[in-house]
């Protein structure tokens, strides 16, 4: 990855070249944002420009040996850390998968995605003593071939107190050793660590740079799809990637399938629904209740008859009309339908009894329809 390949950003680009071409390279570096903002992206991007042998103030060459080595993820002098599961395990053990999701996304996947490539979904990965014990046998050996050793650790809040094991390493690295923490949660990681890490924080990458981005990962999709996935995405491109994939729609189409069970009230098709759905993983249950927030938002959006804010699709439209014309929905339901997803996310989170959890929001969200304006008012 070369800092162009890195939607929006641009800010923060230009901060870490300068750190470069004026030799100021701070030992430990923290890319702190929300998932699929870039974090991973930019710390490679950054890796590379300071290996690279023959650079310009705009990018990494990407045609000397290091930047070759460096796109496939074999330099040397640039090693990764991630979680995973297995208590003995450590993170070489996983690394021909690693590469492998990061050259296919370009940096942009969610933990959720590493764990489905590892086949562990319902598992908690972590970032055990063992792999601590790797990162300081590696940091103890002198550079190959560039002239920094540079050690990224993805997701450093799967460390948990482990972290405590690399806290003088960090704080008083070998000589020419860069840290860079690619996170989505600073307040997982000790406040000891933080101290020691100068703060770059990534925002929401614009509509308009995903989009940008999507047009080269799906040259010949259609304009108006891109769009749409660009729209929906919240700021992230590893989501507008799912979505264009059509990944999301499948979800689409199973929300839309749950949402006309819960209108029509039929237990038994509830309880079906409901033991199928528990066996899907916290991260995709999650999903699914996001996607149930982009669609509530779209239905708000479409009942106030502000077209040109919203994304809904052609199907999705024809139920928000069908809502509306009948008027089963209002502002007040809209705005319980909304908490009700919310407060479900929530509590996955929590790790919640998944079979009465999911019974419950689907017999509340057919309250929540069933009821009339008057009992509502």
């Amino acid at each position: 990855m070369k800092f162009n390949w890195v939607a929006g950003q641009e800010a923060t680009k230009e901060g870490l070249k300068k750190l470069v071409e004026e030799d100021k390279i701070p030992h430990a570096l923290l890319m702190l944002g929300n998932e699929g903002v870039g974090q991973l992206a930019l710390s490679i991007a950054f890796a590379g420009y300071i290996l690279c042998r023959q650079r310009t103030t705009g990018d990494r060459c990407g045609l000397c040996p290091s930047c070759k080595k460096v796109d496939q993820l074999i330099h040397p002098d640039l090693h990764f850390s991630f979680p995973f599961v297995g208590s003995r395990e450590v993170s070489d053990s996983f690394l021909k998968k690693w590469k492998n999701i990061v050259k296919e996304t370009n940096g942009y996947f969610s933990y959720n995605d590493w764990m489905k490539a590892l086949e562990v979904e319902n598992k908690q990965g972590n970032i055990n003593k063992e792999e601590c014990t790797n990162i300081l046998r590696k940091l103890s050996l002198k550079t190959f071939e560039g002239n920094k050793k540079i050690m990224i650790i993805w997701l450093p809040e799967y460390l948990g107190h482990e972290a405590n094991r690399l806290l003088k390493l960090i704080e008083e690295p070998p000589d020419n050793t860069v840290f860079i923490l690619a996170t989505e949660n600073s307040e997982g990681i000790l406040p000891t660590i933080l101290s020691r890490c100068q703060l770059f924080k990534l925002n929401p990458v614009q509509v308009d740079d995903v989009f940008n981005k999507l047009q080269l990962y799906y040259p010949e999709e259609q304009e108006g799809k891109l769009k749409t996935a660009a729209m929906r995405s919240e700021g992230r491109l590893s989501e507008a990637l799912k979505i264009v994939k059509q990944e999301a729609d499948d979800l689409d189409v199973f929300f839309l399938d749950w949402f006309r069970k819960c209108y029509k009230g039929n237990g038994l098709e509830i309880v079906d629904w409901v033991e199928l759905f528990v066996k899907y993983g916290r991260e995709e249950q999650k999903r699914f209740f996001k996607y149930g927030l982009h669609f509530v938002r779209s239905l708000m959006l479409q009942f106030c008859g502000i077209e040109q804010l919203n994304t809904a699709s052609e199907e999705e439209g024809n139920i928000f009309d069908k809502m509306i014309r009948n008027e089963i929905i209002d502002f007040d339901k809209i705005d319980m339908i909304s908490d009700l997803f919310s407060e479900t996310i929530y509590s996955i989170e929590r790790n919640a009894n998944p079979k009465v959890l999911f019974l419950d929001v689907s017999i509340t969200l057919n309250r929540i329809l069933r009821t009339s304006k008057r009992s509502t008012a």
